[in-house]
């Protein structure tokens, strides 16, 4: 079985990124193509491998700026060409990936996190009337065609797979196309250690999230600022220096930590922030799996992850509704078992065989 494996970019190491850890550990000997690679950006599970690029690699600056070139990036993926033999193509995509011409008597399979968040729903979060001037007249210009052509890449896909039935809703309203639904994963095996000897909680809150418009660390700061309570964020990205900026005293930017250190925060907060509206949310699951609950809006994929047992949910996206949830979790008697059995629920051994299995039928119809 020849697999070509497909991503976006690599340029960090974030929830898709982890998908396509196991797609490279289920093919190991399969090459890889991407838009964009920042050498060291991923672990060597993904970079140790033949890794083929675009014309975009050779621009420079691309690596730290790369969003700025989206009305390119449909080009790049028509002018990426796969040069190995393939049954089987199998592509992590939430922007364009999903549109590079596949080898002749291939199979393509599609890993859907998303359809482009910033074409469709999220469009307004990230280029609304906060957004820079440039950036809004840049997308006034050239969202039409980038709809029509993300609409058109899908004829190149045999097999769209969503990875939440919110995303299969949106690939229905978006696309027009029905996909089956296989769910991401936690990585149990890296939380063992602090379950058996789980470490005191102490009297601060987590974040755990890239600074996008879309994840609302911005209201966590605000509610954050308002309650006087500590507040720590891990993580990084386009909106970081105003973030900063909103922060209060309570507010601690931690920045970009090692695996190891992040699970040690999941460990010791009182509880996890999850403001935004996500397509599945991995690091909710994470923070169970941590034996720490977690505070989050009642809307998108955490609703086929979380429960009242794990959770305290709020409706409106208002620092009002937020510090309201704040509370009430702090009154909640959760159970430690509940929270590592609904983590359980979502292991990578369940993910890789969900996944084999379509590959598997993919070749029975060629």
């Amino acid at each position: 079985m020849k697999v070509i494996l497909m991503h976006d970019w690599l340029t960090g190491f974030r929830g898709g990124e982890r998908v396509l850890e196991v797609f490279c550990e289920l093919f190991p000997e399969a090459p890889l193509y991407t838009l964009i690679h920042d050498h060291g950006s991923v672990p060597k599970s993904i970079e140790d491998r033949e890794i083929v690029t675009s014309f975009l690699q050779d621009i420079p600056g691309v690596h730290k700026h790369y969003r700025k070139f989206l009305p390119l990036f449909p080009k790049a993926a028509d002018a990426l060409k796969i040069h190995h033999d393939a049954d089987v193509v199998l592509s992590s995509s939430h922007c364009v990936i999903k549109g590079v011409k596949k080898p002749q008597g291939s199979q393509h399979i599609s890993y859907i996190h998303s359809p482009m968040r910033y074409l469709y729903d999220q469009y307004d979060n990230y280029f609304g009337p906060d957004a820079p001037w440039y950036q809004r007249l840049g997308m006034k210009v050239f969202r039409d065609s980038l709809t029509t052509w993300d609409k058109a890449s899908n004829s190149n896909v045999d097999i769209p797979i969503a990875n939440s039935a919110f995303v299969r809703q949106r690939i229905q309203k978006y696309y027009g196309i029905d996909a089956d639904v296989i769910h991401p994963f936690v990585d149990l095996a890296d939380f063992r250690s602090i379950q058996k000897n789980p470490p005191a909680k102490e009297d601060f809150y987590l974040m755990v999230t890239a600074f996008a418009p879309n994840k609302k660390v911005d209201l966590a700061i605000k509610a954050f600022n308002q309650m006087g309570k500590t507040l720590k964020i891990i993580g990084g990205g386009q909106q970081e220096a105003e973030l900063k900026l909103m922060a209060g005293n309570t507010i601690e930017f931690l920045g970009n930590l090692s695996r190891e250190e992040v699970i040690d925060h999941f460990s010791r907060a009182r509880g996890f922030v999850f403001p935004g509206v996500e397509d599945f949310g991995i690091t909710p699951l994470e923070s169970l799996a941590s034996s720490t609950p977690v505070i989050a809006r009642k809307i998108g994929g955490v609703l086929e992850t979380l429960n009242e047992d794990v959770a305290t949910f709020f409706e409106e996206p208002t620092v009002e509704a937020l510090i309201s949830a704040i509370h009430a979790h702090e009154k909640k008697d959760y159970k430690r078992e509940d929270l590592l059995k609904r983590a359980e629920s979502f292991s990578k051994e369940q993910f890789k065989e969900n996944i084999l299995k379509v590959v598997k039928s993919s070749l029975e119809k060629k």
